[in-house]
């Protein structure tokens, strides 16, 4: 029954991909290449709309279950996609990721712990969704991320924890899939678009909350750690470098070696993957449960990173604004 019910999903989530090219193609939703693009043809924008139409229709087949996170993703994805068709108020933006994230935390009964742990978790999702987002600027790296770390709770969910429904693991993985296909190449049939880095985010936090909770081992956030190392290396560094953090910018690590370094975007997607990978099948091994050992291994693979990106990119770019590729 499991292996038909996969079928008859694969099947239609490409009928749904290729409904939604035709229809983006039809109206026009392009993304064009501006000064801080790492792509330089015009190509659909958006196609990552299929996570949260997974989902969606996974909610429905399965029975209704979690129905405060499909909520949730609705609000987060609905706005997220209108920000693709035409950029909203960062104001109305943020309101409503806050409201989708609460429909989550109501989700996972996260309301009845102290409101300081409650605060840590906001915290934690809304810079999540924000660091999964900026991080969606080359092919495949979106895709081939999620992949990894699905991949990896499909395992754990399996093998040991039930922390979650595993069908609704496999129709969000079976749509990561899918969306590789068309973005996982050398010229994209598509990207993901706000909606898909948004969407996928929030997808993967319920799934990381959910086994954090399970669990009650926190060092389960390690399943982002590659992205975090970027992110928050970059941060510090614009930091350093006084500029504005909230401004739109090309100084990650992943697209200095993309296009600086001209190191072709799939392979530096596969090469976060494999990393990502190589830390969750540690963590899989090695389970921590113990914050004083996370925050060790937090601290070293901080260090590590800005000492990397010193050695590699170099104070000029790094540490000095004028030599900043902030343009």
């Amino acid at each position: 029954m499991i292996d038909f019910t996969l079928i008859f999903f694969i099947v239609f989530l490409f009928a749904v991909m290729l409904l939604y090219l035709r229809l983006a193609e039809k109206n026009n939703i392009i993304d064009r290449p501006n000064a801080r693009s790492s792509h330089s043809i015009h190509t659909i924008r958006g196609g990552g709309i299929i996570f949260p139409l997974a989902m969606v229709f996974e909610y429905a087949f399965s029975g209704f279950h979690y129905g405060w996170f499909i909520s949730g993703l609705v609000l987060i994805s609905g706005i997220s996609f209108l920000d693709d068709l035409k950029p909203r108020d960062a104001k109305l933006r943020f309101s409503v990721h806050l409201i989708a994230v609460a429909l989550l935390f109501y989700q996972l009964n996260l309301f009845h712990f102290p409101w300081y742990l409650v605060a840590v978790a906001l915290f934690f999702v809304i810079g999540s969704i924000n660091a999964v987002n900026f991080m969606d600027g080359i092919n495949g790296i979106t895709g081939g991320y999620a992949l990894c770390t699905l991949l990896t709770l499909l395992y754990l969910n399996q093998n040991e924890t039930l922390f979650v429904d595993q069908m609704t693991l496999l129709v969000a993985t079976l749509a990561v899939l899918v969306f590789n296909f068309f973005n996982f190449r050398k010229t994209a049939r598509c990207f993901a678009g706000d909606v898909g880095s948004v969407s996928i985010a929030f997808i993967l936090l319920f799934f990381i909350l959910k086994l954090i909770i399970a669990t009650d081992d926190l060092s389960y956030i390690l399943l982002l750690l590659v992205y975090g190392l970027d992110v928050v290396s970059t941060i510090f560094f614009r930091l350093i470098r006084k500029e504005n953090i909230s401004e739109a910018h090309r100084t990650h690590f992943y697209q200095f070696l993309a296009n600086e370094k001209k190191i072709p975007h799939l392979t530096v997607a596969a090469g976060y993957c494999l990393v990502q990978l190589g830390v969750n099948i540690w963590l899989i091994c090695y389970s921590l449960n113990n914050l004083s050992y996370l925050a060790l291994i937090l601290i070293i693979t901080g260090t590590f990173i800005v000492v990397l990106r010193l050695i590699i990119q170099g104070k000029g770019q790094l540490i000095y604004r004028n030599h900043a590729d902030n343009s």
